[in-house]
């Protein structure tokens, strides 16, 4: 990273390429590489060379959390280590763990590497929610937000359709695709350390754990999004590998389809959340996601279709877009000097379900997958009843519809 320091408020006299939203963009982009690398080989992975079942499966993605559930260590970091830096030596950790993946390929190298890269995209996501609701403006954000989960959708775009077609055309092996989407991150992960300059915020952040009664609905918005996300990432992938045995082929082509509609509606969600509100939004989003796990129970209880279950899973990745309306409510309810310590606060939340969850839930995996997606059903109604106490114009003082403003 460059010594220079640029004020976020001078930023928008550098060349375009050297400005915030630039970097933000470029790391939307990066990171998405290795991860998606990871992701999509990772089912057929387990299964077929480690001889994972439900109940390994669960207990790797538990590991894979437990960063996540430490990441309000990110407090004491950034005491010796600029949010900015961090945020790409986390990427490099994430993009050189991945390259090596399949050279561990035993439960408890596999528990290694990810608890590793879990490291370093748990990290990189938390202090990447910081810098985004600091450097980017509370009426653009929104709009910004959605347009960088599009430029990261079209990453794993690129991502899945190179190992789609490396996989079944060229006949690459899961070595080469890990080397390849780890490798390449580290490179751009390099270029954003060398070519930009060290943006500073209009606020000096704190430097301590913050914890303030007024954000209980955002912290309890988090606990309910991190414990209902871990069944789609963890289970919901799985079952299209073990009941309906998708080869990486077509695991892949699946994850293709999501980043496609990603990429052109989670734009036109940033603008839905900017013009009905973060309420509306959420609100849109937890009904969808209440019939679409209902349908996934009705998927194992009555044997329904794969083409269903395909179809429930590319909408269940696009609800999921719609998370950004809680980033937005933070940003419009919070004291700018609490957003660094509370965005690791709200990860390390976000963690607390998703760290027992999978372990927990692999077990109930092997006796009723269905009642695995029964939970998350409970949990969807859960955050939509949260979700119905924001505010139709949440500010600082007016958090919840019960602080008398709405």
């Amino acid at each position: 990273m460059r010594s220079t320091r640029i004020s976020i408020n001078d930023a928008g006299q550098l060349p375009v390429w050297r400005r915030p939203f630039t970097l933000l963009a470029l790391m939307a982009f990066c990171m998405p590489m290795a991860f998606a690398t990871w992701q999509a080989l990772l089912n057929n992975f387990v299964h077929v060379v480690a001889g994972f079942d439900g109940r390994d499966l669960g207990w790797l993605q538990s590991v894979r959390e437990i960063p996540g559930f430490f990441a309000v260590g990110v407090i004491l970091v950034v005491i010796f280590i600029h949010e900015q830096l961090l945020a790409v030596v986390s990427m490099m950790l994430l993009a050189g763990v991945v390259a090596f993946t399949a050279w561990f390929p035993s439960f408890y190298g596999l528990l290694m590497t990810t608890f590793l890269s879990s490291l370093g995209f748990h990290y990189y996501e938390t202090v990447k929610m910081s810098l985004e609701l600091q450097w980017l403006d509370k009426q653009k954000a929104p709009k910004m937000l959605g347009w960088l989960i599009a430029i990261g959708a079209s990453a794993s775009l690129i991502t899945y359709l190179v190992i789609m077609l490396t996989w079944k055309v060229l006949g690459w092996d899961y070595n080469t695709l890990y080397m390849m989407g780890g490798g390449i991150t580290f490179v751009i992960a390099i270029y954003c350390w060398l070519a930009f300059p060290r943006f500073e915020g209009n606020t000096v952040q704190h430097r301590h754990m913050v914890l303030r009664k007024r954000y209980w609905l955002y912290y309890a918005l988090q606990f309910m999004a991190g414990a209902r996300r871990q069944i789609f990432i963890v289970f919901a992938a799985f079952m299209m590998v073990e009941r309906f045995g998708f080869e990486v082929h077509e695991v892949t082509a699946l994850f293709l389809i999501n980043f496609i509609a990603n990429m052109f509606f989670a734009p036109l969600m940033g603008g839905m959340v900017s013009k009905y509100g973060e309420r509306n939004a959420l609100a849109f989003e937890y009904v969808g996601l209440i019939i679409v796990f209902l349908a996934y129970t009705g998927v194992y209880i009555f044997g329904w279709g794969v083409v269903l279950a395909a179809g429930l899973y590319v909408l269940d990745h696009l609800f999921f877009a719609l998370a950004l309306a809680q980033k937005t409510y933070f940003q419009k309810i919070a004291d700018p000097k609490d957003i660094g310590p509370t965005a690791a606060v709200a990860f390390t939340i976000n963690h607390i379900g998703a760290v027992v969850l999978p372990a927990l839930l692999g077990y109930v995996w092997l006796v009723s997958p269905a009642a695995v997606f029964g939970v998350a059903t409970v949990m969807a109604c859960v955050s939509l009843g949260l979700a119905l106490l924001i505010p139709r114009h949440p500010v600082e003082g007016a958090e919840t519809i019960f602080a008398g403003r709405n």
